[in-house]
């Protein structure tokens, strides 16, 4: 009688124990855009004959940068007022300071970077060449697929003018003749993505050094402000974003001429740092732009939005407004961009979050996982139930000896 309650009473723990586990261990609903960008509307991405077009990168089990990271739509701090709407798909407000994510849309979505990936190029260069060097511009270089600066087969341009040109007036040719100095467009490419791995940018993916689409090319909102704000810690790439004209000295063939920042936020928009934009078809509009207001610095990126009906800058400019307005408030961040330190621990299960503290225990969140957890439980249950039935079971057999 005792026996057959004990195994009742574990059979009834257990069937209530492994509903319990699949709801635990149940995917989350999958944002847009989770592991590629949207489908590409021309050619461009197609990958030479004979060649398989890359698959897209592994998504992490945890999102990198905490628990909220992984949700859609808009991620805003619990009781503050939403964020004002915008065309983009993808958006993320961030603390430059800090690395604090105030406020997010989607920001792991995979879009395309187009010409915010320069930023990735500069600091590449910025590692491996010296401001004064000198590089001089190929046939090649001077023929690129243009927005480019004007450079000419043969021009010498110092590597700092270039960086100017590469990022105020987002000069495809100028990516290119970086490229070509780095040993080549694939070697340059290796090298952007390996800083971004290194970086902990787990949705960044550069297919050309320029932006331009190509096979494969993808980032995210939360990746390009992870390297947004390891690039304003670099003097020469916060100087040139900021910079507003430059003149380009007369080369053969080509008088000098001037180059002005293509960053309309920029002597507009109070305590602005600079930026950068970017559109491809594919990508359609991309922009980041930081600014320095009261003592703190802000910076937003926006992913695949549209210039209408309200132009992407005055889209960036609101939700500029809209962060500065959050830190007046003190509301508690959403997430934490990871540090490259700490994407330096990371696993392919998961990339480490602030203080290198893992993205689950950022979250409160036991890193064991319910589902190990509810396991044990199960196990420990079972293990116990028999010891009980064993005890009734010899107590049983003694009394009928005697």
């Amino acid at each position: 009688m005792r026996r057959g309650f004990l195994l009742s009473l574990v059979l009834v723990l257990l069937s209530g124990l492994v509903p319990f586990t699949g709801t635990a261990a149940a995917a989350p609903a999958v944002c847009p855009d989770a592991v590629a960008p949207p489908p590409p509307v021309d050619t461009s991405e197609e990958p030479p004959p004979g060649v398989a077009a890359p698959a897209p990168l592994p998504v992490p089990e945890t999102a990198v940068g905490g628990a909220r990271m992984g949700e859609c739509g808009v991620v805003t701090p619990t009781g503050s007022a939403n964020a004002l709407d915008t065309t983009a798909a993808s958006w993320v407000l961030q603390d430059l300071d800090t690395g604090e994510v105030l406020a997010a849309k989607n920001p792991h979505a995979r879009e395309r970077p187009a010409s915010l990936i320069k930023t990735l190029l500069a600091l590449v260069v910025l590692r491996e060449m010296t401001p004064d060097q000198v590089i001089v511009a190929t046939a090649e270089d001077a023929d690129q697929e243009c927005t480019c600066v004007g450079l000419v087969a043969g021009g010498r341009y110092t590597v700092d003018l270039l960086l100017h040109g590469l990022l105020m007036h987002s000069g495809n040719d100028v990516a290119h003749a970086f490229a070509t100095a780095l040993g080549g467009v694939p070697v340059a490419v290796r090298k952007m993505n390996a800083l971004a791995a290194e970086l902990g940018a787990t949705d960044t993916r550069a297919a050309t050094p320029s932006g331009l689409d190509g096979p494969g090319m993808s980032a995210s909102a939360y990746d390009m402000s992870l390297i947004f704000n390891y690039a304003m810690k670099q003097p020469e790439f916060a100087t040139s974003i900021l910079t507003r004209a430059v003149q380009i000295p007369d080369q053969p063939g080509k008088p000098a001429f001037s180059i002005v920042n293509d960053n309309k936020l920029l002597g507009t928009y109070p305590g602005f740092l600079g930026g950068k934009t970017g559109f491809t078809d594919d990508a359609r509009h991309t922009y980041v732009g930081g600014a320095e207001q009261g003592g703190r610095r802000i910076a937003v990126v926006m992913m695949r939005a549209e210039n209408r009906p309200t132009p992407v800058v005055n889209q960036a400019k609101a939700l500029l407004d809209y962060g500065f307005a959050l830190m007046k408030t003190d509301a508690s961040p959403v997430g934490q961009l990871v540090s490259p330190q700490q994407a330096a621990e990371a696993t392919g299960s998961g990339s480490s979050g602030v203080d290198g503290v893992s993205n689950a225990n950022a979250a409160g969140q036991d890193p064991f996982g319910v589902t190990g957890w509810i396991l044990t439980v199960v196990v420990a249950l079972i293990i116990v139930a028999g010891f009980v039935i064993g005890h009734y079971r010899k107590k049983g057999q003694q009394a009928a000896h005697r």
